[in-house]
């Protein structure tokens, strides 16, 4: 369980931790922070609150986007450590020519991915409340 769990995990871990800092870092150069750590604000409240806060869009897409990534990956992951589950199911059923299992595999993973895509929405209006449907 450890292996195919780091085969999925680390690219995906340093892409966030690389993308997560240079968000921060982005943010953290902004004029509002500046006013906010000059007004007194403990530090760990300014990261949290205000710097996290505004950085978390672009990353929720890119987790979003990377969710699809990790699907796909993880058809391959489990053929390879043979792992039961969708991936090795789709593998088998391509070799055995099962087209219809195939179908509704990809099936359910493209619809796991729009649900993830829609997650991510709502967690941007609720990240920053500018963002609302009219």
């Amino acid at each position: 369980m450890i292996l195919p769990t780091i085969t999925l995990a680390a690219y995906s871990i340093a892409r966030f931790t690389r993308f997560t800092r240079s968000a921060m870092l982005d943010v953290l150069r902004k004029d509002y922070i500046r006013t906010a750590k000059s007004s007194g604000v403990p530090t760990t409240r300014l990261i949290m609150r205000y710097a996290l806060k505004n950085s978390l869009i672009p990353i929720i897409t890119l987790v979003a986007l990377d969710l699809g990534v990790l699907l796909g990956g993880a058809v391959i992951t489990e053929v390879v450590f043979s792992w039961p589950g969708i991936g090795r199911l789709l593998m088998q059923s391509l070799m055995n020519r099962d087209f219809p299992i195939v179908l509704a595999g990809v099936f359910i993973i493209a619809t796991i991915y729009a649900v993830i895509n829609f997650i991510a929405d709502v967690l941007y209006a609720y990240v920053n409340p500018q963002i609302r449907v009219k």
